[in-house]
């Protein structure tokens, strides 16, 4: 069962909506046609720029943040006031799926992959970057529109 689907259950059984109801899709805020466009993979490396260039999303749009780590060293990304104003849906590690209450940070030990499904949700400026960094290129600017 997928995370959408268990979701889509819970509300309905949460809503007294019929069983039946989860058959029809999401409308609204999780539906398909919610999708914001495909966000640039951040890259964590030793001594590499996390991002391109600056990342702007659209408040109510589900967005899905890839994140690489090549494993040259152990680094994290942090973004407090990022992950305050987002909803967290999901976070896929090694195909597990993890549905926390919500994040501060995030670490990689190795290399791997990190995907983070979420909502954002509160318009303004944030950033996610390495921990303890001062240069610009082990940051990412994001904007919430």
């Amino acid at each position: 069962m997928t995370g959408r689907t268990l979701l889509a259950t819970a509300l309905c059984a949460f809503l007294g909506a019929p069983a039946f109801a989860q058959d029809f899709g999401f409308a609204g805020i999780l539906s398909n046609t919610n999708q914001g466009e495909d966000l640039p993979t951040l890259i964590l490396g030793s001594g590499k720029p996390i991002s391109d260039g600056p990342i702007e999303l659209e408040s109510g749009k589900v967005y899905e943040l890839e994140i690489e780590s090549d494993g040259s060293a152990e680094l994290a990304l942090e973004g407090p006031g990022f992950f305050r104003n987002i909803w967290v849906n999901e976070v896929v590690v090694n195909g597990l799926e993890i549905r926390p209450y919500g994040l501060e940070s995030v670490e990689f030990d190795q290399a791997g992959t990190m995907e983070i499904e979420f909502i954002a949700i509160r318009p303004g400026q944030y950033f996610l970057r390495i921990p303890g960094s001062s240069g610009d290129a082990q940051r990412v600017d994001i904007a919430i529109r």
